[in-house]
Order: structure tokens, then C-alpha cells, then sequence
């Protein structure tokens, strides 16, 4: 039976994409080389989309790569391929293994998975889920586990993954904007609004009535300019009848010391040779100190005694961007 897709908001809605947009391509080349069938492995995928769709309001994020992984396994696509597959000459060796250990293998080297992730997808134990992979391994001439034929398949398997074609890609981005367009909540329908012919029916806006302030802006200027004018006046008024204290200097007053009794000291400084500097021996003092040098570095002392960081060598030149490291491809010894 198949589950009523639940509605979700626009955000979980762009997560569920984003979920599904990462593990699409894994999804459609795990399920091609599990059946052999291009065509086969589209309707799994998309019978596994849409069937997670509706299980993944139900959950936490961190469930959905299992919960996804178990319903495309399930598939009857995949959990039985149908007759008539072909393996190119790279992946040969997945013809000759049986369904289940050529899935147990895929999951390990298509989808990514580890060991206790893979064997819980297909609802199996641990040690069962690795005998499958020791039963699926590659062997060579002399029975032994072959490790060079088991990074073939999985690099093959990788390459097929990153070098999916345009055409696939924009079918997958199609199944996965229908199955998103499912989930998302529908927008309600306008109210209808109702109209009328008569315009004597609407009711005729309020006007708004504009209430006038019994004193207006030209009021009080009216009564503010022969304030200002009469104040201009005493001001004038004022300065004309204050007596004024005039010295010989100025004459503004500020030069009388009032009751204060003013006497000037007679100067007791030694006079100067012409071209002697005042300031010739407190300069010798300054560089007869022995603790001059260490005067001129007191800033950087100072921030070295505070425990401050070394400053970094950049006398050598820094590479402008780190070399990408390699990935490489993790294989599992097979158990003889």
C-alpha cells in the first residue's frame, strides 16, 4: 500500500530536494548495475522517490539516507531483476554474482555505505552482510580474492556516477520536481469578491475634515516679531547706560585686576651665550643613560613581558591555494 504523501512546508519541502537531488545519481547507478536495464533502473528509482516522499514528513533528517536506501532496495526491480540484463565489459563480474550479493557489493561500492548501514538496509546482520561481500569479491587465477579486480569495479562504478549524461540528469531533476510538487501545500483559492454595476451601492468615502487650530503659524509671528523687536531695543538700551572700565589697552575691561596688587619679579635666570642651547644638558643626561637603547624598544618589551603571540615568518612565500588532496577509493579485503 502506498503511503498518502503528508504536506510540508516550503523549507522541509527544499530540504527534501536537496536530500534527494545528493543521492539521485548514486540511486540510478546502483539500481542500473544491480538489473542490468537502464529503463529498469529508472522505474526503481522513481518508484523509491516516490514512495519516500511520503514516509519522509514522518521523519528525522538523519533517518532519510536509510529509510531511502531500504525502499529503492526493496524494490521488486532490484530485489529480482528481470531477465535479460547486460553488463559492459568493465562490470562483467557483476553478471556472474547472484542478486543479493551483487546488491550487498553495490551498496558497498555504488552507494557509499558502511558496513553496519548497508546490512541494516537490507535487514540483515552484520557478519551475513559480510559473507555476501565475500561471496561477491572478485577472484583470480587461483581462487584467492582478487583486490585489483574489486577497485576496477569500484572506480568504474565512481566514473559512472560523475560522468552521468545531460539527457539522465535532466530526467532525474524532472522525477524529482514531481515528487517534491506532490508534497508541497496547495495555496487556497481567492475569496470572490463581489461586484456591482451601480456605483450609487458603494458606500462614498468618509472625507476626512481637516480641524483648523485656533492659533495658526501667521498668528504667532504676528506676535513674536514686536517681542523680538522690544527685546532688540532694551538689549541696546542696556549697553548704552552700563558704565564701561577702559584701560589704556583695550578698553573692554578686562584688563582691570581690581583690588589685586600686580608687581613684577625681577628675573634671577642666568643670561645665555648667543647660539647656547637651554636644553644642551638635559639632552647629554638623556644620552649619557645606559638604559637608552632598551628606552626604544619599550613598546615591543612591554607587549613580550604580556605573554603577546610570536609574529609569523612570512619571509617565505605562501602557496596561494593547498594542493586537493587525493581521494581515494576505500576498499574492503574480502574474506577467503
Amino acid at each position: 500500500m502506498t503511503a498518502v504523501p503528508a504536506s510540508l512546508s516550503p523549507a522541509a519541502a527544499n530540504a527534501l530536494s536537496a536530500f534527494l537531488r545528493g543521492v539521485e545519481r548514486r540511486a540510478l547507478v546502483v539500481a542500473e548495475l544491480q538489473s542490468g536495464d537502464p529503463f529498469v533502473a529508472e522505474r526503481a528509482v522513481a518508484v523509491a522517490m516516490r514512495a519516500f516522499v511520503g514516509h519522509a514528513a514522518n521523519l528525522q533528517m538523519a533517518d532519510w539516507p536509510a529509510r531511502f536506501w531500504g525502499l529503492l532496495c526493496s524494490t521488486p526491480q532490484l530485489l529480482a531483476p528481470p531477465a535479460g540484463g547486460h553488463w559492459s565489459a568493465p562490470v562483467a563480474h557483476l553478471e556472474v554474482l547472484a542478486p543479493a550479493e551483487r546488491l550487498a557489493m553495490l551498496l558497498r561500492i555504488g552507494a557509499g555505505l558502511d558496513e553496519p548501514a548497508a546490512a541494516a538496509v537490507l535487514g540483515v546482520e552484520v557478519d551475513a552482510y559480510r559473507q555476501a561481500l565475500a561471496g561477491a569479491c572478485p577472484r583470480d587465477a587461483e581462487g584467492y580474492p582478487d583486490a585489483a579486480g574489486w577497485r576496477q569495479l569500484a572506480e568504474e562504478a565512481q566514473a559512472r556516477i560523475r560522468d552521468l549524461s545531460q539527457p539522465r540528469l535532466q530526467q532525474l531533476e524532472q522525477l524529482r520536481e514531481s515528487v517534491i510538487g506532490g508534497v508541497l501545500p496547495t495555496k487556497p483559492a481567492p475569496e470572490p469578491t463581489l461586484k456591482f454595476n451601480d456605483d450609487r451601492r458603494k458606500p462614498a468615502p468618509r472625507r476626512r475634515q481637516r480641524q483648523r487650530a485656533p492659533w495658526g503659524l501667521r498668528t504667532w509671528l504676528l506676535l513674536c516679531v514686536p517681542l523680538l523687536l522690544l527685546a532688540v531695543v532694551a538689549l541696546w538700551w542696556w549697553r548704552g547706560q552700563a558704565p564701561a572700565a577702559v584701560d589704556g589697552k583695550g578698553g573692554n575691561g578686562l584688563s582691570d585686576t581690581g583690588p589685586v596688587q600686580v608687581e613684577e619679579l625681577p628675573d634671577t635666570s642666568t643670561p645665555m651665550a648667543p647660539g647656547q642651547d637651554a636644553n644642551a644638558a638635559a639632552d647629554a643626561a638623556m644620552l649619557a643613560d645606559p638604559q637608552l637603547a632598551l628606552a626604544g624598544d619599550a613598546d615591543f618589551l612591554a607587549w613580550y613581558a604580556a605573554g603577546g603571540p610570536l609574529p609569523v615568518d612570512e619571509s617565505q612565500p605562501q602557496p596561494s591555494r593547498p594542493e586537493p588532496a587525493g581521494a581515494a577509493l576505500e576498499t574492503v579485503d574480502a574474506e577467503g
